[in-house]
């Protein structure tokens, strides 16, 4: 049980002090810029340049309705290895993925 709890307090604290750690400000305009510009040409790559969906699923705002935003950053952030989503944290903080989420579910492309 000691064990069990010791290991469950080391896989939990990087996150918990990355969670504190990180700003929730809504990235400049320039990186917003960038930010639009990395989804449509990188994320596009695998989900459709119009984000409809390719090898990737749609990341359209009736696609995302459903799928809480701590999933959708989750799964940026961490990626998914049997899905063959990469991960981008290190690339991109998890301010500026939140920021992405929201605009993705606002609907980017209309």
């Amino acid at each position: 049980m000691l064990k069990t709890a010791l290991l469950l307090s080391l896989l939990l604290s990087p996150a918990v002090a990355y969670s504190e750690n990180e700003s929730s400000e809504a990235p400049s305009a320039e990186r917003q810029e960038a930010l639009i510009h990395l989804l449509k040409q990188d994320c596009g790559s695998c989900h459709g340049m119009t984000l409809k969906g390719g090898l990737g699923p749609a990341l359209l705002p009736q696609a995302l309705a459903d799928k809480p935003d701590y999933v959708l950053v989750g799964t940026i952030l961490y990626g998914r290895e049997t899905l063959a989503m990469p991960a981008w944290d290190g690339i991109l903080t998890k301010s500026e993925v939140e920021w992405l989420v929201a605009q993705l579910k606002e609907g980017i492309n209309e």
